[in-house]
């Protein structure tokens, strides 16, 4: 099934918002110059400037036109569980701070059914809004038979799942958790915020076909600077 139109159009304009091409301020095209831009009708757009407005990414000012929210940014909580995406979960300038194989016990993050001697690939990275303000700590934690080769990719742009996918792991089932956990030391100086600051902690476990574990890895991202939701259709499906 084709994409519609007002649906791709958005989705462009998406992307161009979270990237940081179209600034906090940005005027956005008028719905006049999206149907010439696009060849569709006024309903359509009109309808994505609407859903941008919804989603909080863009203020519709009456004869003024529609400019690009400030304030948190906001991301859809479905990407961190979708097996088919090929960026980063949370878009935006991203680091490596360290990269190790260790054993399991030193993770940082429980993997259930793995023993504790043995090793995992360790990732910890820190990623940055257009204002280059760290915005999120994620740290993530892979068998190392698994995947013995991960440290050779390009690790500040890695997607785990991607990486399976590219590789043949046989990944089949992803869960996210969210669990209310106060900042250690470490994790607040490197989010520049205050230890035993109370925020909410995105872990995630993925599984293989035959039910071992594939990936631990949790976010803990910056309550003051990211919004975070989860969007999803209620059109009626098509009848068959």
């Amino acid at each position: 099934m084709a994409t519609p139109a007002y649906l791709r159009i958005r989705t462009e304009l998406e992307q161009r918002i979270r990237s940081g091409a179209l600034p906090p301020g940005s005027k956005l095209p008028t719905e006049a110059e999206l149907r010439e831009q696009h060849s569709v009708s006024r309903a359509t757009a009109q309808r994505v400037l609407t859903e941008l407005a919804h989603a909080g990414l863009v203020e519709r000012h009456r004869r003024r036109g529609t400019f690009v929210a400030g304030g948190a940014r906001q991301e859809n909580l479905l990407r961190l569980v979708n097996p088919a995406l090929r960026g980063p979960e949370i878009p935006g300038r991203h680091a490596v701070d360290s990269a190790a194989v260790i054993p399991a016990r030193d993770a940082d993050v429980e993997m259930p059914g793995v023993d504790d001697d043995a090793p995992v690939t360790q990732l910890r990275r820190l990623k940055f809004d257009i204002d280059d303000n760290p915005i999120a700590v994620e740290l993530s934690a892979v068998p190392f038979l698994l995947a013995p080769r991960l440290l050779d990719e390009d690790l500040a742009h890695l997607t785990v799942h991607d990486y399976f996918a590219r590789n043949d792991v046989p990944a089949a089932t992803s869960r996210v958790y969210i669990d209310p956990v106060s900042l250690d030391d470490d994790t607040a100086a490197r989010l520049r915020l205050t230890t035993g600051q109370a925020v909410l902690r995105l872990r995630r476990l993925t599984w293989l076909t035959d039910g071992k574990l594939a990936e631990a890895m949790w976010h803990i991202i910056r309550p003051d600077l990211v919004e975070l939701f989860i969007e999803q259709s209620v059109l009626s499906a098509p009848d068959s």
